[in-house]
This record gives C-alpha cells, structure tokens and sequence, in this order.
C-alpha cells in the first residue's frame, strides 16, 4: 500500500500551505526504486513508455498489456511513492465496460491510481471508473495520445478562449471527482489560472512555476532520451554518456587482455591447476 493515498494527494494544494508535488516517470524496477529513494510523491507509469523505452514516435503504439507488464514491474520495487498509471490510447474510448476493464488490469498489476487524457469529453468514463472505486487522474492542455488530431505536439490554450476552455474542462474534470490534474505544454500563464480555478492540485509539465507540483519523464531528466529536449526539460545528470564510458572501457579491457583479472575469477581446486 502506499504511502500517499490519492485523498492525500487531492489535498495538496500550494496555496493552502502543502510543499509542492514531485511526480517522475518509472518503467521498471530499477528506475523504480531509484526515484522512490530521491523521495518523490508520485511515480508515474506513462504511456511515454512507447517512445521513451520502445522508441515509437508516440505514445498510440503501447498497449494495455504492455503497460501493465511495466506496471508490474515497477510495483516489484515496493515504492512508498503512489504509483498512478497511464491508460493507453483506446482502453478509455469506447465504452464504459471496457474502461473499467483495462483499468482494473493496471490495478491489479499495482498501480493505485489511473491517469487519462482529455476534458469534459471523457467524464462519462471518470464516472465510470470512481463508480467502480479507481481513483482517477486527468491530464489536459497538450494531450500526447491527441497528437495526430493536434497536428504535432504543439503548444496548447495559447488564445484566451482556448485558456477558458481549459479552465472549464479542468473544472468539470474536478466535479467529476478527479483527484488531481496534470497540465502539459501550455504557456505559464494558463498554468496559474488553471490551478487558482480548481482545488485539486495540478501538476505541470511545460506548464510554468505556478502549478501544484511538476512532472518530469525519468530518461528526459538523467539525460538518457535520444530526443531533443523540450523547452522545458531540465537536465539534472548525463546518465547516457556516463553509460555509453562505462561499456566503452568494459569493451576496451575485454579486447586488451585485462578484464577479467586474477582477482575477478573463481579459484580451482589445487589438482585441477595446470
């Protein structure tokens, strides 16, 4: 069970005192008990899974069995962090019953929470799923899995009718009984007036300094994606080069001679030895 429940989480808003909510992507054990070290408050299994760790151009190409075999094993590494995880594109699209089945498959695999995208378009299926007791979390502005309809991933809500908008869904999404919103690629302004309009913390990414918490993808924020930084990425680490010297240097000793040493082997009984 986790150590953050998602009614724990629906209170942290920044303006009533709560520190600010820290959410990273994990796609396996590893990466799992890494972050839930450095302290996070959310682990997020994204569908960014398809092209941070498969190397699809986005995130339609994962499925929801491929998302719970990630699931499962980032619930392996046994996180303090709540684990919410992504549900794929067209698990959550056709019909109520089919909704709260794929999810019930990521609950199962360990996730304690589900994340979907879009606004007052999906409410039918929010209901469907707090209906069936699985907490929920929304995500709106720059939708990943809209990305062919939004021609790119491009920055969204930049008109004040497309802001109001935003605003309108992120309230319905919060009437609905979502616990927390996620706000992705929108100008900083947007950010601010989508978390003052709701009192469920919002958590941003590419969204400005003024929402509830922000959410960074793991290979983005250690320097491991092959894909150009966002704008708003900040990388902490250069994992990728770090790892990229350590095979260099395995391979350069494998080839000279010097890998493995004496002391790297198991020692033979006496009369085996030549």
């Amino acid at each position: 069970m986790s150590s953050l429940s998602a009614p724990q989480i629906r209170r942290r808003k920044r303006r009533e005192g709560a520190e600010p909510l820290v959410m990273v992507t994990a796609y396996d054990e590893p990466g799992a008990r890494y972050v839930d070290a450095a302290g996070v408050d959310i682990i997020l299994v994204g569908d960014s899974l398809a092209n941070v760790v498969l190397g699809h151009a986005d995130t339609l190409h994962v499925s929801v069995d491929e998302m719970a075999h990630h699931v499962r094993a980032v619930s392996a590494a046994s996180p303090k962090a709540h684990i919410v995880a992504d549900l794929p594109w067209l698990s959550y699209h056709l019909d109520r019953a089919d909704t709260v089945r794929n999810a019930a498959v990521l609950i199962r695999a360990g996730a304690h929470s589900v994340k979907l995208e879009g606004g007052r378009v999906r409410l039918e299926m929010v209901s469907a799923l707090l209906d069936a007791e699985i907490p929920v979390m929304g995500h709106l502005g720059l939708t990943p899995q809209s990305v062919l309809a939004m021609g790119g991933f491009k920055v969204q809500a930049k008109t004040l009718e497309a802001a109001k908008l935003l605003v309108e869904d992120a309230q319905a999404l919060e009437d609905a009984g979502v616990f927390a919103l996620v706000i992705e690629g929108v100008p900083g302004e947007v950010g601010r007036r989508v978390t003052e309009a709701v009192s469920i913390p919002t958590i941003g990414i590419g969204a400005g300094a003024d929402t509830d918490g922000q959410v960074l993808v793991f290979h983005d924020l250690l320097g491991m994606s092959a894909r150009p930084a966002a704008k708003f990425v900040r990388r902490y680490a250069d994992i990728g080069s770090a790892i990229t010297e350590a095979v260099s240097h395995f391979a350069a000793d494998v080839r000279s001679g010097s890998f493995p040493s004496i002391d790297e082997q198991y020692p033979s009984a006496p009369e085996l030895s030549p």
